[in-house]
């Protein structure tokens, strides 16, 4: 082997190095597409059902607290609390966006 040889093999063993250590720095797009199957999985076998029962209850627990609310004049936050923060989490929460059921 040459002089000439060793030096292009060396030269290209470090471009090599060089692009490796570029390209660990970004993530995969496939990163960015959306929820993971798990995720999503988890959100219609789990999370939407659990939702929608904590809807039903939280509408049962409305209808009895509701004179007591009406008296101290706080049925939006009662119908808010019980209600409709369940049913936004069952009905109008993308699939597979579990982040958004801790706010």
């Amino acid at each position: 082997m040459g002089y000439c040889c060793i030096l292009m093999r060396t030269k290209s063993v470090a471009i090599a190095c060089a692009a490796a250590l570029a390209l660990i720095g970004f993530t995969p797009a496939s990163a960015l597409a959306g929820p993971s199957p798990e995720a999503v999985v988890a959100d219609v076998l789990v999370a939407r059902p659990a939702c929608l029962a904590v809807t039903a209850v939280g509408s049962a627990f409305f209808v009895v607290a509701l004179p007591f609310a009406a008296i101290s004049k706080s049925t939006k936050k009662t119908a808010e609390a019980l209600v409709v923060k369940p049913a936004k989490a069952t009905f109008t929460r993308p699939v597979g966006d579990l982040d958004a059921l801790i706010n």
